[in-house]
Parts: structure tokens; C-alpha cells; sequence
């Protein structure tokens, strides 16, 4: 391990007296200590204390290197706290971590839940909508709060998405002396002087969450009628074959359905679109399924952005299929880069059939009809056929 210059400490509220003789010969070894106010005050650091900047940064940290220093965060501080954030800059052994029992583990503990059988969310800073994608029947989760007032935002948020029947548990000031915790419900949210540091338990009801399979039902998603419609955009997510962390181009994205399904799956998204008024729902569709981590829309012809982009995992071509699209994308793409080209119009299915031709590939022709009034009865009403050219390049 050599001899680290910065030490990282997680604190509890149960004051200095609570912290392992080790943390507590790192503070007392430190010539500088960074923390919130509330634990330098809970380490006793006296004159060598110095608070985060507000707003946060680690520069301050990162110019003392060469002294001895250390910081204080919650509990453990690579769980949702700021050593990631630190040691993005740093070389691995110019650190020694002392971690803590993070707040989701003193709040399982409290509520006796097990820790794999639930979520655990920052929202410190993060908008309430992150939570959506991981609603679901009877799910728990437990959520870091940014201060007093927002459990009650977090309830109305709730009763917005049909879970007003949670069971909510505030929980402040976890592991100290202080330590509170009361139960009420997302609709029945009456609580007040509320402390942080302060997290919420959540014990959600029957019948809440988006469905886990491709295909959310169209009026999910802000759109002008420019939108990927359910039975084609499963297929076309099957098609696609997302996966955690990989980058999918969406080029002509109209509302974005494709990239928002995506990113619910667990990957990541640039949406491309030439239409203002598109652009909009689709920055719409960003921010209601809590998705800014994940995804991005740029407006304007997509073949000026492309080479400034990371290269994708996955292509999918919703609409201006051409081909110098297509070959501009065969120069581009890294092997093994996943392919997906729907058309609607005589000529792209002609350009998709000489591409199928020239690389392999599997080509699709979908026609689906809807059952609609016909008259007194009922008819089907056919909507346009679609084909699919899908290829690993």
C-alpha cells in the first residue's frame, strides 16, 4: 500500500467517539481535513478543518497533494460519496480508504430489510423521475434526500406515478444519538421538521412501474405522432439487443421511444433529430423518464455530428435512411457495431434490399392491423408494412 498522502474516512453520527481507532489515527496523522461542516464537527478536527467549496469540487484536495490529508465523508464513501469523485484523478496507491456502514445499511438494518432484495438511490442532486424506471409491484428501495423538504416531494412524486399507497420511512440522522424514524404514506404525507442528513425507506404497492419487456404502450411518450409504434418498436428493440452500458446512435429519432426503451434497459443513448418541434419531446421523454445520465438528443442532419460522437454499440435508422448514410456508417462503425434500418417507402425497402444483398444480414417485411369501428361493428385497419434490415458489421 506504500504511504498514502490522502486518507478517506467515512463518519457517522455517532461522533468521534464512533470512529475505529484507524480512521481516527488518519484525522489525527492529517495536516488538513476536508468535510461538510457537520462532520468536521462530528471528527472534532478543530483548526485544521476546511469545508467542501460550495459548489462542490475535489480541486481543493487535489492542490494539497504532497501534504497529509484527509477527508470525511458519509459512511462509505465509494457507495454513492465523493471518493469516486476523488480518485478519478489520482494514481492507485495515493490513497487509503476507511470506510463506514453507508445509510442504506444502517436503514436495512433499522428495518430489518435485506440489503439484495432492494434499490439504493442518490438523489441528492438527481431528479425524482430517476426513479422511474425501477418502480415495481411491492419493490422497496431506499433514497438519500438532499435536505428536510424533499420526502415531501418525493411523496407527491409518488402519488403522481399511481404508488400513493407507499409506505414511507424518514429516517434522520441514522447511527447517532439523534437518530428519528417515522412511517407514514406517500398520499398521507404529513410530516414536518425534518433534519437531514435524511434518507427515505420506500414499500411500494401492487400495480406500479413500467413492464420490463420492449414495447411501452405509444401514449408513454411525448410525440407528434412521429413515433415508433409498440408491436414494431419491440421487434425493433429485440433487434437491437440492448445491453448495460452500450452506446446506441438513434439516427431520426422522431420521439425518441427507441432510445428512452433503450436506456430503461440499462444502456446508454444519442438521439439525432433534424426537427425542432421533435427535439422537444424528445427532451420532454429525456426528463419524465428520469434519463440525463443516459441520454442525449442533438438537433440537426445527423451526418454533421456522427464522427464527433464516442462510436456506438448499436445503430438504429428510424427515418432518411439513404445511402450515403449507409455508407458513411460502413466507414465508421467499428466491428461488430449492431446495424437496425426500418423503411417504410418503396425506396428504402429497395435501398434494404440491395444493402441485405451486399452485407448480409437479416431482413424483415412486418405488417400489423388493429382491430377499429367499422360502422356499427368492428374492422382491421392495416397499418403501413415495415422492413427491417438488421446486421453485425
Amino acid at each position: 500500500m506504500g504511504d498514502p498522502w490522502l486518507s478517506i474516512i467515512g463518519v457517522n453520527e455517532d461522533s468521534a467517539e464512533g470512529l475505529p481507532p484507524a480512521s481516527r489515527a488518519a484525522i489525527d496523522a492529517a495536516d488538513i481535513v476536508f468535510g461538510g461542516p457537520r462532520h468536521l464537527a462530528l471528527a472534532g478536527v478543530g483548526d485544521k478543518g476546511q469545508a467542501w467549496p460550495v459548489p462542490f469540487s475535489t480541486a481543493p484536495v487535489l492542490a494539497c497533494r504532497g501534504q497529509r490529508v484527509a477527508v470525511l465523508a458519509s459512511g462509505d464513501p465509494f457507495w454513492h460519496g465523493a471518493g469516486g469523485s476523488l480518485v478519478r484523478d489520482l494514481e492507485r496507491g495515493e490513497w487509503r480508504a476507511y470506510p463506514a456502514p453507508s445509510t442504506f445499511t444502517l436503514a436495512a438494518a433499522a428495518l430489518g430489510w435485506r440489503m439484495e432484495e432492494i434499490t439504493c438511490h442518490g438523489l441528492h442532486a438527481a431528479p425524482l423521475a430517476r426513479l422511474r424506471g425501477v418502480l415495481s409491484p411491492y419493490g422497496r428501495m431506499i433514497c438519500l434526500m438532499r435536505d428536510g423538504d424533499a420526502p415531501a416531494e418525493l411523496a407527491a412524486w409518488l402519488c403522481s406515478m399511481n404508488a400513493g399507497a407507499a409506505v414511507l420511512s424518514v429516517m434522520e440522522r441514522l447511527g447517532g444519538p439523534h437518530e428519528r424514524i417515522r412511517d407514514t404514506s406517500a398520499e398521507g404525507f404529513d410530516l414536518t421538521d425534518i433534519t437531514a442528513p435524511v434518507a427515505v425507506a420506500v414499500q411500494l404497492p401492487a400495480g406500479v412501474g413500467l413492464p420490463r419487456a420492449s414495447g411501452l404502450p405509444d401514449d408513454n411518450f411525448a410525440h407528434d405522432g412521429q413515433v415508433t409504434k409498440r408491436p414494431i418498436r419491440a421487434v425493433t428493440l429485440s433487434a437491437l439487443a440492448p445491453r448495460p452500458g452500450a452506446l446506441l446512435w438513434d439516427i431520426g429519432a422522431g420521439s425518441g421511444s427507441i432510445s428512452v426503451e433503450w436506456c430503461l434497459a440499462g444502456g446508454r443513448a444519442i438521439a439525432f433529430e433534424k426537427h425542432a418541434s421533435r427535439v422537444a419531446n424528445i427532451t420532454r421523454n429525456i426528463e419524465d423518464f428520469g434519463l440525463s445520465h443516459l441520454m442525449q438528443v442533438l438537433e440537426g442532419n445527423s451526418a454533421d455530428h456522427l464522427e464527433k460522437q464516442p462510436s456506438p454499440d448499436a445503430v438504429f435508422i428510424g427515418g432518411g435512411a439513404n445511402s450515403a448514410l449507409l455508407e458513411k456508417l460502413y466507414a465508421l462503425l467499428p466491428p461488430k457495431t449492431r446495424l437496425v434500418v426500418n423503411g417504410v417507402t418503396l425506396e428504402t425497402e429497395a435501398l434494404l434490399l440491395q444493402a441485405h444483398s451486399d452485407k448480409g444480414g437479416s431482413l424483415m417485411r412486418f405488417e400489423v392491423s388493429e382491430a377499429k369501428p367499422l360502422g356499427p361493428m368492428r374492422g382491421w385497419t392495416p397499418a403501413r408494412p415495415i422492413v427491417q434490415w438488421s446486421v453485425e458489421l
